[in-house]
């Protein structure tokens, strides 16, 4: 099993940038896929962006794509999303999610295992 906490979500202006980090603990962290997501209110969860247990491949929604880099550091159980020229659509909770030996580039919810709470973030026109 692996904990998750979301950090480094705060309200920012349109075109603005923000990192957020996931710190994990518990199994070996190379042992997990890691993804975000992020969750409007009142809308379903979305998948962000996805990285390899090496952290050799990653994979973004159309919507975020060179704007948004997912990157790890296995030596320190971090996950990081670097978030460029946000927009206000932008505003979510944003959610960390580990997938225990995970493979390939899934984008649906149903194939992560665990679960952080989220971090908020707003971006204001």
């Amino acid at each position: 099993q692996v904990q998750l906490v979301e950090s480094g979500g705060e309200l920012v202006q349109a075109g603005g940038s923000l990192r957020l980090s996931c710190a994990a603990s518990g199994r070996t962290f190379s042992d997990y896929r890691m993804g975000w997501f992020r969750q409007a209110p009142g809308k379903e969860r979305d998948f962000v962006a996805g990285i390899s247990r090496s952290g050799g491949y990653t994979y973004y929604s159309d919507s975020v794509k060179g704007r948004f880099t997912i990157s790890r550091d296995n030596a320190k159980n971090t996950v990081f999303l670097q978030m460029n020229t946000l927009k206000p659509e932008d505003t979510a909770v944003y959610i960390c999610a580990a997938d225990y030996l995970g493979t390939g580039h899934s984008t649906g919810p149903w194939a992560y295992d665990y679960w952080g709470q989220g971090t908020q973030v707003t971006v204001s026109s």
